[in-house]
């Protein structure tokens, strides 16, 4: 009944739009979803819709759906929202995927080239990528296979982004045309279960959304604070504090080095409070929120930074663990970036920040911590003014996934667009 309700609400906006100057990002997160409506106006897309609505407990699983149907009807309240802010209804959506199952790593092959002095050319470069997600598509497969116990477990791929091209030991951005005889490319790839995909499918069919693309949400973030500039040499770990998951990207000299999630969030921290003191989540959450206020009892909040203390221990050992697997880097960016509602917890930042937990990992010094400010987010802009804080930085970096796939989709003739089309972005 509430569900019909909300789709009534929804049609009855003045106008649907079906052109490709608009579109729509869901973060399907485990506490909200969020929404944003954007316009692209040449090369920048403008927030002209924002809505957000509180999903139940039931309805995720560590960054995974668990019950479709209630999703559907957060996600309708959370889109009635943005529309009627912008007083129109896109129809095409990007739709983050988050969870341990999901699966980003940078691979790099290396290949001998027949003839040198031949220049490298597109179908040349179609072949190579093609080799690099062959390759990763098999490990990833495995990977997932052995944590599910299903060694038949399908996969997809969901995103794919060139990190580096050398040839023979030279770095290039743009390889077409280059003679050489060892070409080697770095491509990051992120691979996820099809029962995953195909539930965020049914949310899109079921929301009348034609599914634009999905994306691995720590990708996302890393796509909102890294542009088109081929030269960019951003350099930082990014970290996507959610309700269900803590999601880690290492960007290194503007290629997205890898992609980690564990399954400690903002709800684990509640659940501890919840579980310690025999209280409700409601309840647990309220306390989790309000705990510095001095409406709360000394020793009630005494107790409930106890149990945030008990399970913050856990997670600083989930993200010591998730950066010690970056073996391949020489040593860890020394800027960590917070985004995420989870990330909101003052002791989150505290800890990073004051705690040794850093010291047996490949930083060349101790490495400082700070909020993404959503107006860090390369070439997206708020019109409407609601985007405050770091919690919409996934749901921002959705919609440049968004532009990227539009862009990427067409017929032009850049090597970007061409390269995004070989990707698969």
């Amino acid at each position: 009944m509430v569900l019909e309700k909300l789709r009534s609400v929804r049609k009855s906006v003045r106008k649907t739009v079906d052109s490709d100057d608009y579109v729509v990002a869901l973060d399907i997160g485990t506490e909200f979803v969020k929404a944003l409506i954007a316009k692209i106006e040449d090369d920048q897309l403008k927030i002209i819709g924002v809505g957000r609505a509180r999903q139940d407990v039931s309805d995720m699983h560590s960054g995974a759906i668990a019950d479709i149907a209630g999703v559907v009807r957060h996600c309708e309240a959370a889109l009635n929202d943005a529309e009627q802010q912008a007083g129109l209804q896109a129809k095409r959506v990007v739709i983050g995927i988050a969870g341990e199952l999901v699966k980003g790593v940078t691979d790099t092959i290396r290949y001998r080239r027949p003839q040198p002095d031949r220049p490298l050319d597109n179908s040349e470069m179609e072949f190579i990528i093609e080799k690099v997600q062959e390759r990763a598509q098999t490990k990833a497969q495995k990977q997932i296979g052995l944590e599910t116990g299903n060694e038949d477990v399908e996969v997809k791929l969901v995103n794919s982004a060139l990190v580096s091209i050398h040839i023979d030991g030279y770095k290039v951005s743009n390889p077409i045309g280059f003679q050489g005889r060892d070409v080697a490319v770095q491509i990051y790839t992120a691979f996820a279960p099809m029962v995953h995909i195909g539930a965020l499918e049914r949310v899109a069919d079921e929301l009348s959304l034609d599914l634009l693309a999905v994306a691995a949400e720590p990708f996302a973030v890393s796509r909102s604070v890294l542009g088109n500039d081929a030269g960019n040499t951003f350099t930082a770990i990014l970290a996507d504090v959610g309700g269900g998951t803590t999601d880690i990207a290492v960007v290194n000299d503007g290629g997205v080095e890898g992609t980690k999630m564990f399954g400690i969030g903002g709800r684990s921290f509640t659940q501890t409070i919840a579980s310690n003191m025999n209280l409700s989540y409601e309840d647990a959450e309220k306390l989790k929120i309000n705990v510095d206020s001095s409406h709360i009892k000394p020793a009630v909040a005494k107790e409930v930074n106890a149990a945030i203390d008990k399970t913050l221990e856990v997670w600083l050992a989930g993200v010591e663990l998730a950066l010690g697997e970056f073996d391949s880097l020489d040593h860890l960016p020394n800027r960590i970036l917070l985004c995420g509602g989870g990330a909101s917890l003052a002791k989150v930042v505290e800890a990073l920040e004051g705690q040794d937990w850093h010291k047996d990992l490949p930083f060349t010094r101790k490495p400082t911590v700070h909020y993404i400010n959503p107006g860090e987010v390369i070439g997206v802009i708020d019109t409407t003014d609601d985007i405050k804080d770091h919690t919409f930085i996934t749901a921002m970096g959705l919609l440049r996934v968004g532009y990227d796939t539009i862009i990427g989709s067409g017929d032009g003739g850049s090597i970007k667009e061409k390269l995004n089309r070989i990707l698969r972005i």
